[in-house]
């Protein structure tokens, strides 16, 4: 099994576009199995083809070849922070998160879903401090939500 050593983080190139969105699609089914995806697979693929990848500060985690985790970035937000299952826990978002920290040291925001409660602990254990919650109706999924901040 890899280790977090033998995994590179480099900018996403448009040929990452699709393996991204799979990583994106699997991370999300798992880790949020109750939440409504408000697009189709082919809908998201699109998206990281087309929007994510092009317009976003886009990295993804490389391991053997094979994309296992990527970080968005847009202005001050951290948009996007998805593993591959069988990479969480094994320091990889760790690292992409001192990578985003990097990249903005002014500070960061972020949402994450109110039923996530393993996103919370983890941006909290990075400094990240709790700001708003909402009724979930402003974003797609219509999931309640949580903002999160980091200042340096």
């Amino acid at each position: 099994m890899n280790s977090d050593d033998d995994v590179i983080l480099r900018r996403a190139e448009d040929s990452d576009a699709r393996a991204a969105a799979d990583v994106w699609l699997r991370s999300f089914g798992a880790a949020l199995p109750d939440v409504r995806r408000a697009h189709t697979d082919d809908e998201v693929r699109d998206w990281f083809s087309y929007v994510v990848v092009p317009a976003c500060e886009t990295w993804v985690a490389v391991a053997e070849g094979a994309v296992v985790g990527l970080l968005v970035l847009d202005d001050g937000e951290l948009e996007q922070l998805y593993l591959e299952p069988s990479w969480r826990g094994r320091g990889l978002g760790d690292r992409f998160v001192a990578l985003a920290k990097e990249r903005r040291p002014d500070g960061l925001g972020l949402w994450t879903f109110q039923v996530n409660d393993a996103a919370q602990r983890f941006y909290e254990r990075h400094g990240f401090v709790e700001t708003e919650r909402t009724d979930g109706l402003r974003n797609e999924e219509k999931e309640p939500d949580v903002r999160y901040v980091w200042q340096p």
